[in-house]
C-alpha cells in the first residue's frame, strides 16, 4: 500500500522490450537503497525491482499494465514519481493508494493562476470511476484533492512544492496520466450499481 506522497523522483535511463514486457531502469536518489523483489510506484504504478546498479533499478512492466497505463509512452530521459510503500508504523499523509492504476486520463488544461497551478483532466467514465468535490484523487501516483468535478473532468489545484517535486512540471495539454480513484469510493460506486 502507498501513500500518494511521492519520495523523490527518478529519470528513465533504458527501456528495453520483451515480447510483451517492457523493462523500464531509472535513476534516482532510493536507487541504491532498494531491494530485488521489493515494490515500488512508478507514475503510481506498483511494480517489481529485478535488477539493481548502483544508483538505478529496473521494474518490468506487462503488457496488461501498458495497456492500461501510460508507462508504454515513456521515452528516455522522462521523469517518474517514484514512492516506496508505506510502512506500518508510518502516517497516511496522502490517502489509501493500491498502485493499481484504474484508467489513464488527458490533461485538456493548465493554468498557472498566482502562484499555483490548476490542472484539468478528461477521462472515460464508462469505466464506472467517479469523482467527487473535494474528493481524492491520485495522479501519475500523486495523491491529490479534486476541486472541480465534473461528469468526465475534474481539476486538481497543485502548490509550487508539488509542481516542482513532481513529474507535473513536465505535464502539459494533450498528455496522458495515470488515474487511481479513491478505494472508498469505488467500493459506494460498486454497491450502489455504478461501477
Amino acid at each position: 500500500m502507498f501513500t500518494g506522497i511521492i519520495e523523490t523522483l527518478g529519470k528513465v535511463t533504458q527501456l528495453k522490450k520483451e515480447q510483451g514486457n517492457l523493462h523500464i531502469s531509472v535513476q534516482s536518489l532510493i536507487s541504491p537503497e532498494l531491494k530485488i523483489d521489493q515494490s515500488v510506484a512508478h507514475n503510481g504504478v506498483c511494480l517489481t525491482v529485478v535488477a539493481l546498479n548502483q544508483d538505478s533499478h529496473t521494474v518490468t512492466a506487462i503488457d496488461e499494465t501498458l495497456q492500461k497505463t501510460n508507462l508504454g509512452e515513456l521515452k528516455v530521459g522522462d521523469l517518474m514519481n517514484l514512492e516506496r510503500c508505506m510502512q506500518m508504523n508510518g502516517r497516511l499523509d496522502g490517502h489509501i493508494v493500491q498502485g493499481h492504476v484504474d484508467q489513464t486520463a488527458e490533461c485538456i488544461d493548465l493554468k498557472e493562476t498566482d502562484g499555483s497551478w490548476i490542472f484539468t483532466f478528461q477521462y472515460d467514465t464508462s469505466k464506472g470511476n467517479v469523482t467527487v468535490e473535494k474528493g481524492s484523487i491520485c495522479v501519475n501516483g500523486i495523491s491529490l484533492t479534486v476541486v472541480n468535478s465534473g461528469d468526465d473532468t475534474f481539476s486538481v489545484a497543485i502548490i509550487p512544492y508539488t509542481f516542482e517535486h513532481t513529474n507535473l512540471q513536465n505535464i502539459k495539454p494533450g498528455d496522458i496520466v495515470n488515474l487511481e480513484f479513491d478505494i472508498i469510493g469505488k467500493y459506494v460506486a460498486k454497491m450502489m450499481g455504478k461501477g
